[in-house]
Order: structure tokens, then C-alpha cells, then sequence
């Protein structure tokens, strides 16, 4: 019996080391492959990544450079979020042709529209480059110098290595910069909109269910991409012809169950695994509250306004969800690092580092990087939190202060650049701040202004806070400065940029609005940015230092992966509910039942199209259900981040069952510290959107594009 007991927790601890981790595709052979095989996958690593043939890795493209699309047609169509295509369905929306509203669907491939500026990117091969990026560099003493010659041997590199000439070089670090990599990439400019439902399945839970789980949004919407005659990246043109891939997934109806094996390719944002334990304290207890409030003073005067005005909705709805997607994402990391005791569980590692140093007689190279960590994080803590504080405020929050600070940075190049360059941005500032105004309202700006100044005044280590906003009267001060300021009306911002730089530049600095931003920013730039980034390169040289420890004492079986960094990953798990708390466990499956429970007539986030209702009680899903139940989303144990929105989840065979839109709120903290206990992705079903694509829009010709298996056998 012992033996038995033995041989189960082996099983158990076995299972979960093989989940967590965001693995390069073109390095799966050996551990991975071999952890992937005993979770249940039934393809290779090869058949992921290849450059000898076509393989998964062709058909997952970088969306827009911040989220992650899949090709599911031999014509170019791919798939992504809803809310990653949510700016280009925005961006075609009126309120007289609402596509927000009422979706879009093209049932040609004249009716496709083509989006300003939307791009993809394709990677075609990946080297290892580290050799070459470091030359030069093991003799500089100063972390600024030696940064220095690393960014030039990068950008030599990025022009000389070889590649075709339509493809790009991009040269990436892994590892804290014990690591290089080149990735050759193709970025195609011709991305047409082909569907999107309507919000109230796009967004359907919108900000209240965002992060949360059970989830019931129907978060995709399809676009083609477009190339010249010889299949290569073009600007958008009407000549332009879809795109031919080199793979496309093939979509596998068969459904899921708990406990089958997934797996998720896609572009993951940013991780930072192997903080320190003083880092990740700071982080729970200084800088994510400072942004928090922040952002929810902010998001309740926006949504206070949208909730009564549907065009300021319109002009607000992208905006509040951008502002939303993290604020509510630091309280789930915060609530999750707390509970999982990650502090704890760092400094526990810690102390094993140690031990190893010790051991491997490695004190000289090593044995003061834990001390330094310390020295560095508690001198940086103020300077931190002002840095942090200073782009909510003035950088991301306050259009005000956003709009001041171009004119700010107009000031500084020519100070810095001289006449040429200032009047060559000053053009580009008149001509393109026409978009920003489109969906600016002045009433909602000001509003949020006085909330955040107030903040700001508050919160702001007093070494830093300008004379402006001492002893502030927050009401009185944006009063004073809405009433004068020509920073909200486009026709009185552009009447600012007129004239030589000498008459710019006095009526830039006579308005209320700009001397307010000024103010705040010299004051950050002299008191804050210089010594936060003395600071931050030390934590950096000792955090690369940290990581080459880490890897040199430890053994070949540690399951060591580079941190994100918006390259392409592989992840992969199981699909599993879990247990976020006391008596609360989660099933693993959503069904649309669950947004009829939801509905809320007439409500902002949780109203329901008719034709929905409709099809709904008439039970007619088409080949898409399962056992009379239509299933809508489900989640797993693939360790996922921002940028992997839009990945394409897959199954045993290489199919696509899903694709990637969110995480628990409890497991956002994966970001910091990863926990198959409560780390779960939450997928859109590829059943639930082939749904809604056939019954719902009935778009039979996007549904005969597709290569639709039913057997869950890879074709």
C-alpha cells in the first residue's frame, strides 16, 4: 500500500511540473515533446515547427502587433478576438451604421473593408544569435555601455543577416538578456474586415464578467488578409488577391471533455517569472493599489457618462475597455498573488538559491545578488511609484495631459533637434490629432481630470510633487483651466501649431492646460525618470545575473522558460475546472443557457439579440451542439498572458477547438508567479462561433471556406 501511495503523489507531482511554461516553438524537442506526448498530444514537435515544411507555426500569425490571429482558410481568413479587431470595427462604425451594435458580416468578398493601418505579422524561421549580440561586450564595466553596444550590434545585425527582401529581421532577448534570438518575419498591410457579432455577443458580460469565470462571450471576429500576385506582403490595393497559406488549422466540431489535452500557440505579452520576492512585495502593496485608483476613478466618470449618451458610448467604447482590461487585472493579480503566498513561496526559492551558491563555492560570481536585489528595490520603491503614477495620470488617463504632453515633446525636440525637425513633427501633429478628436468629448475629459489631479496630488511621494499641486484645489484648478484651455477643440489645437516655433512655442506655454502638464513633467523628468533609471539598469544587470544563476545551478530536468516578451509560444495543459474558493468549485464548460440566465433586457452588458433568443428556443444549433446544449467557452491550464488574446486553442491533433480570450480573475497573478492549482485560460468554443458565423449571421460562405472535421482526427 505504501508503494501505491508512493507511485500516486509521484503521478501527481509528475502531472503538474509538465504544465505552466511559454516555450519556444522552435526548441520543443526533448522535455517538451515528451511532456506534451504524456499529457495526451498525439502530434510532434516537428509538426509544430518546422523550416523544411509547412507546419502549425505558419498559421499563427502576430495580430496588429498585440494580439494573435489563426488562418482557417486556404483564402487567407483568419480569426481573432472581437475585442482585438474591436479599434477597426470602431473605426467603420457611425452611429447611423452601428457595426458595434448590429455587427458586420461580408457575405462577398467585395463587401470585405479594408482597415487603415492593420497589420500581421508571420514568423519564417527562428536562429539563435546570441554570440553575435554579445560581441564586444564582456570587457565594458557600465551597464549603460554595455547596453549600449547591444542595441548597436542588434541593429547591425537586423540589417546584414540574411533575408529576403520582402521580410524583416527582429532580433528579441530571452532569459533577461542571457538570451538572443532572430526571428525573420513577413508583415502583411492588407487586412480586410469579413464579420464581427454584434457586441452583445462580442463583449456579451463586457467589463463586469471581463476576467471572470463562468464566461459566456462569443469574443472573435474575422478578417482576410490580402497579398500581391506572388503571394507576397503589399500595401492595401484593389488589385491585391487573399492570401495563400502555407497552413491553415483545420476546425474540429467533436467538442471537448475535463482532462483533454490543449495546447496554445500565440504572442504573450510580458511575464516576469523570476522576480525576486522584494519586487513582487512591492508590486502587491505600492504600485498596483496606485494604479487601481487611478484607473477606477477614471473608468466610473466614463461609464457614468456612456451609460446616458450613446454617442459618447461609441466615442468611449474602445478607450474605457483598453482602461478597464488592466485595472481590473491588477486586482485579480494582486487578490492572487496574496492568496497563493507568492512572497512566501519566492523567498523560499531564494534561500534554496542560496544554499546552491553556497555549495557550488559560487559566492564571488553570486552571493550578493539577493542583498543587491534588496539594496536596489528599497532605494527604487518612491521612485517607482512616481514613475507609475505619472503615466496613469498624464500619459493614459488624462487626454488633457496626453494631448499637453505631444505639445510637450514638441518643445523638447526643438530644444534638442532644432527648427527642421520641430516643424517637420509639428505637421504630423496638425494632420493626425483629427482621430483623436473624433472620439474625444470635452464634458467626459474634464470630468475625469478633476478626479485624477486630486489623485495624483495625493498619492505622489511629496519629493516629487510640483508646486502647481500643492495645497490643490482639484475643482478649482480644472475650472480654471477648461474654461481657457485650447487643448479640447481641434480647430483651437491646430491654432496653437501656427506660426514659426518662436510664436509656437509662446502660445503653447500661455495656455492653462499646457502649463499644467509641464509642470508635472519636469518635475517627473528632473526628480524622478533620471534616478529611476540608474536605479532600474542595476536591477536589470542583477536580474540577467539572477536568471544565469538560475540556469547554471540548475539541473538539466528544470523546467526553466524564458519570460514573455511578444514572440511566439507554445503552452500547453489540460482542460480542468477548479476551486477559487471555500465551497465554490468551477466547472470547466459554459453553455449558452448561461447567457439566458444572464439577460438583462435593454442592459449595457447583458442584453441578448433576439435572433439569439430565437434560435435559442428553438434549440437550432445545427451540427454545433452537444446533447441538445449549446457550449460557449471553456477553460484550461495553459499559462497564458495579454498578446495571447486571439490564440488558436488547440486539440490532441493539431485542431482548432477554440481560440484564447481571457484568464481567471484569480490566476491573472500567472503573469508573476504560476499556479496549475488556479492558473486557467478561458477559450471561446470554435462550436460557438461557427454557431453564431452559420445560424446566427448565416454567412454559409465563410462556413464553406473552412476545412470542418468532425472525427477530432487532424486532416
Amino acid at each position: 500500500m505504501k508503494i501505491i501511495k508512493l507511485l500516486l503523489l509521484l503521478f501527481v507531482i509528475q502531472t503538474q511540473a509538465q504544465q505552466g511554461g511559454m516555450w519556444i516553438p522552435s526548441l520543443l524537442k526533448g522535455m517538451n515533446e515528451i511532456e506534451m506526448k504524456n499529457l495526451g498530444m498525439k502530434i510532434s514537435a516537428e509538426d509544430i515547427y518546422s523550416v523544411n515544411k509547412s507546419s502549425l507555426k505558419d498559421a499563427v500569425p502576430q495580430f496588429d502587433g498585440g494580439c494573435t490571429a489563426e488562418v482557417i482558410s486556404d483564402k487567407g481568413l483568419i480569426l481573432t478576438n472581437h475585442h482585438c479587431g474591436f479599434d477597426n470595427i470602431q473605426s467603420h462604425s457611425t452611429v447611423e451604421n452601428d457595426y458595434l451594435t448590429n455587427g458586420f458580416w461580408a457575405y462577398k468578398m467585395e463587401e470585405e473593408l479594408p482597415n487603415k493601418d492593420l497589420y500581421v505579422t508571420f514568423i519564417i524561421r527562428i536562429e539563435d544569435v546570441t554570440t553575435k549580440v554579445l560581441e564586444g561586450t564582456s570587457n565594458l564595466s557600465s551597464e549603460a555601455e554595455k547596453q549600449k553596444k547591444i542595441q548597436e550590434n542588434i541593429s547591425f545585425l537586423n540589417k546584414t543577416l540574411p533575408k529576403e527582401p520582402w521580410q524583416e529581421n527582429s532580433i528579441r532577448t530571452f532569459y533577461d538578456g542571457n538570451q538572443y534570438l532572430l526571428f525573420v518575419i513577413e508583415n502583411f498591410k492588407d487586412v480586410r474586415l469579413v464579420g464581427a457579432p454584434p457586441s452583445s455577443i462580442g463583449k456579451f458580460g463586457s467589463d463586469t464578467d471581463n476576467w471572470v469565470w463562468p464566461r459566456h462571450t462569443g469574443d472573435f471576429s474575422l478578417f482576410r488578409i490580402y497579398a500581391d500576385k506572388n503571394n507576397r506582403p503589399a500595401e492595401y490595393s484593389k488589385d491585391n488577391v487573399p492570401y495563400k497559406p502555407k497552413y491553415f488549422f483545420p476546425i474540429s466540431i467533436n467538442g471537448i471533455k475535463e482532462n483533454d489535452f490543449t495546447m496554445v500557440l500565440g504572442y504573450p505579452g510580458r511575464t516576469q517569472e523570476y522576480l525576486p520576492a522584494i519586487a513582487v512585495d512591492q508590486i502587491v502593496n505600492t504600485l498596483n493599489p496606485a494604479k487601481i485608483e487611478v484607473r477606477d476613478a477614471a473608468l466610473k466618470v466614463q461609464d457614468g457618462f456612456m451609460r446616458k449618451d450613446n454617442a459618447i458610448k461609441i466615442q468611449y467604447a474602445s478607450k474605457y475597455a483598453g482602461v478597464a482590461n488592466y485595472w481590473k487585472k491588477w486586482i485579480g493579480e494582486t487578490k492572487g498573488l496574496k492568496k497563493s503566498n507568492a512572497v512566501a513561496v519566492k523567498q523560499k526559492f531564494e534561500a534554496n538559491f542560496q544554499d546552491k551558491v553556497n555549495k557550488a563555492g559560487k559566492q564571488a560570481e553570486y552571493g550578493n545578488i539577493l542583498n543587491d536585489f534588496q539594496k536596489n528595490y528599497t532605494e527604487i520603491k518612491d521612485f517607482a511609484l512616481a514613475r507609475d503614477l505619472f503615466t496613469e495620470v498624464a500619459l493614459r488617463n488624462s487626454e488633457l495631459l496626453q494631448n499637453g504632453y505631444r505639445l510637450y515633446q514638441l518643445e523638447q525636440l526643438l530644444k534638442t533637434k532644432g527648427e527642421q525637425a520641430f516643424t517637420d513633427r509639428k505637421n504630423n501633429l496638425s494632420n493626425g490629432i483629427v482621430d483623436f478628436y473624433k472620439d474625444y468629448n470635452a464634458m467626459v475629459d474634464k470630468s475625469v481630470f478633476e478626479q485624477l489631479i486630486a489623485i495624483y496630488a495625493k498619492r505622489l511621494p511629496s519629493q516629487f510633487l510640483p508646486n502647481e499641486l500643492k495645497n490643490l484645489n482639484a475643482a478649482q484648478l480644472t475650472n480654471d483651466i477648461y474654461s481657457t484651455t485650447k487643448l479640447t477643440k481641434l480647430e483651437d489645437f491646430r491654432s496653437l501649431l501656427e506660426g514659426d516655433s518662436k510664436t509656437v512655442i509662446e502660445k503653447i506655454n500661455a495656455d492653462k492646460g499646457f502649463q499644467i502638464l509641464k509642470a508635472m513633467a519636469d518635475a517627473h523628468n528632473k526628480n524622478v525618470a533620471p534616478k529611476y533609471e540608474e536605479l532600474n539598469l542595476k536591477n536589470i544587470a542583477t536580474q540577467r545575473t539572477y536568471m544565469k544563476a538560475i540556469l547554471e545551478l540548475s539541473p538539466k530536468s528544470a523546467r526553466i522558460f524564458p519570460d514573455a516578451n511578444s514572440t511566439l509560444r507554445v503552452t500547453y495543459g489540460k482542460v480542468k475546472g477548479y476551486k477559487p474558493n471555500d465551497a465554490v468549485i468551477y466547472e470547466p464548460i459554459t453553455y449558452l443557457d448561461g447567457i439566458m440566465e444572464k439577460y438583462i433586457p435593454g442592459d449595457y452588458e447583458f442584453d441578448v439579440p433576439k435572433k439569439l433568443i430565437d434560435l435559442y428556443n428553438a434549440k437550432n444549433y445545427g451540427a454545433y451542439a452537444t446533447q441538445g446544449k449549446m457550449p460557449v467557452a471553456f477553460i484550461a491550464t495553459n499559462h497564458t498572458t495579454g498578446g495571447n488574446s486571439g490564440s488558436p486553442a488547440l486539440d490532441a491533433n493539431g485542431n482548432l477547438i477554440g481560440l484564447n480570450f481571457d484568464r481567471v480573475w484569480e490566476g491573472t497573478m500567472s503573469d508573476i508567479y504560476y499556479s496549475p492549482d488556479i492558473c486557467r485560460n478561458i477559450m471561446v468554443d470554435i462550436r460557438y462561433v461557427l454557431f453564431i458565423v452559420d445560424k446566427y449571421a448565416g454567412a454559409e460562405n465563410l462556413i464553406k471556406e473552412m476545412k470542418i472535421v468532425t472525427d477530432g482526427k487532424k486532416k
